[in-house]
């Protein structure tokens, strides 16, 4: 079962707490026999899924339970807990330090996709500003420094290797040299992998080990073979001291559930996931998050990360905008076109409560984008007073001849012209009244700084655009007051940097 279906399949089992008359033993007792089923069938470890379990019996004694709780809220958050254990070693992960060299080795075995994983990585830390580099130390796989070399060109990143000498020991030694000398601060070292565990593999893995003293070693781990991961972890564990586990090919295709619990065998954090084939198909693990977007909860931290990587702060003059409340179908643009920025599209909608599994689902990644070029293709087709209008839905009401035109120009229906007015309409509603609420980008608290009235007003217009079974899931409106607080957090915390 891919991870996809195991998050489906849980989350219908929770939802079915909802449907309940009376929440009993019996209840609990059929909801956690769906979800070990799910997460079995999806290669996770019997004896972890036991402890889940057990452990969820432990925390709902309906005996024990005061009169007047929620029962359905604390079986949520128990089966939430528990899942989120599962995959949380309780381990901090080691950082790199800036201005320093942090040499890292990554091993596993042949196929897991240690060479492309290194690339992303050394790509990752480079666009957040680190001076990253490559050393490809695999001289057993014929052909594996000319990937290397072809990833990192294509990437931009500098690479060391060599065609003529046969010992990755001396190449390792000597890239790791060469990069220290020149103020590198990531340094990646790529090894080379077997098809399977054999004694001539670790002795290499040490050896180079030795030669380089890498601050961190990263296990890769492919997610498609299932209950193997288990074994394979221990066996790496066992020889190297392995700090932190990258999980790749993690997309569609792949059960997961083994890679993630094979991480309480080596007792060492997923730091990240590999999705695909693409450079930005790779994203920090952080675990709460990660478990909330498998039950199509959203991943509102991750998003705020993507926004502000995009430095939207210092784009002041929209700010300012918004602050006296105007949205205009220019902005709206602006908007499309900074999302294009961060990242896989469909990445980004799974990290927004209501659309995630839903959108995502129907539309494959090229779908989604063009989509979303559909929209602006549009708005290309408009006038600069139609984009700049204060009310741009209402001048096209006005005056319909303005749709038919736009409509022509940009070789789509009328009707897709007024459907994009109207999700306009939806979005700039409620951009309008975040933005007019005095107090809401101003930094620290908002419960203080912004009328509890207009608050409870903008939750319920929020609420309205969404689909009620996510806003349950969410907590309903308690939930989305939560979520509301970490944006105006990142809004205000983008303004005072």
């Amino acid at each position: 079962m891919v991870l996809a279906d195991l998050g489906r399949k849980i989350t219908n089992a929770l939802r079915s707490l909802g449907n309940a008359t009376i929440i009993d033993q019996e209840v609990l007792e059929g909801l956690l026999k769906e979800v070990c089923k799910a997460l079995l069938e999806s290669d996770v470890n019997i004896r972890l899924v036991k402890e889940l379990r057990e452990n969820v019996r432990k925390v709902i004694d309906f005996d024990e339970m005061a009169a007047g709780l929620n029962k359905r809220r604390m079986i949520q958050m128990a089966v939430f807990k528990e899942l989120v254990k599962l995959v949380d070693p309780g381990v901090k992960a080691w950082q790199p330090t800036k201005g320093k060299p942090n040499v890292i080795m990554f091993v596993g075995l042949q196929g897991a996709g240690k060479t492309t994983t290194c690339t992303k990585m050394a790509y990752y830390y480079q666009r957040k500003g680190w001076k990253c580099c490559l050393v490809c130390a695999d001289t057993f796989r014929a052909g594996a420094f000319d990937q290397l070399k072809q990833n990192a060109t294509k990437a931009r990143i500098p690479f060391y290797g060599s065609y003529t000498e046969a010992d990755p020991v001396v190449v390792a030694a000597e890239g790791v040299d060469k990069f220290i000398k020149e103020g590198f601060e990531i340094i990646i070292v790529d090894t080379s992998g077997r098809h399977k565990q054999e004694s001539a593999l670790f002795e290499e893995m040490l050896s180079i080990s030795n030669a380089v003293q890498p601050n961190l070693v990263i296990f890769v781990m492919d997610a498609s073979i299932g209950h193997a991961c288990e074994a394979q972890a221990r066996a790496f564990k066992s020889k190297v001291d392995v700090g932190a586990v990258i999980v790749t090919k993690l997309d569609g295709h792949a059960k997961g559930g083994g890679a993630l619990s094979a991480v309480a065998v080596t007792n060492s954090p997923i730091i990240f996931i590999g999705t695909g084939e693409h450079m930005d198909d790779f994203e920090p693990f952080k675990v709460k998050p990660f478990v909330s977007k498998l039950l199509g909860m959203g991943d509102i931290e991750g998003l705020i990360d993507k926004v502000n990587e995009l430095k939207l702060d210092d784009n002041e003059e929209l700010i300012e905008k918004l602050k006296h409340g105007e949205f205009t179908l220019r902005d709206m643009y602006e908007q499309f076109t900074n999302i294009m920025k961060m990242g896989p599209f469909n990445q980004i909608l799974q990290m927004i409560p209501g659309f995630g599994q839903e959108l995502a689902r129907g539309a494959s990644e090229a779908d989604s984008m063009a989509r979303l070029k559909r929209l602006m293709t549009i708005m290309d087709s408009m006038s600069d007073g139609e984009l700049d209008h204060r009310d741009g839905a209402k001048l096209f009401s006005k005056q319909p001849t303005r749709t038919t035109r736009v409509a022509r120009g940009a070789g789509v229906t009328t009707r897709e012209v007024q459907e994009l007015l109207t999700q306009f309409t939806k979005f700039a509603a409620v951009v309008k009244k975040m933005g007019g609420i005095k107090g809401f980008f101003r930094g620290g608290d908002m419960s203080k700084n912004v009328n509890a009235m207009q608050m409870a007003k903008l939750n319920q217009q929020v609420a309205k655009m969404m689909d009620p079974r996510i806003l349950q899931q969410m907590g309903g409106i308690s939930g989305l007051q939560t979520m509301m607080r970490q944006l105006q957090g990142a809004a205000s915390a983008a303004q005072h940097k």
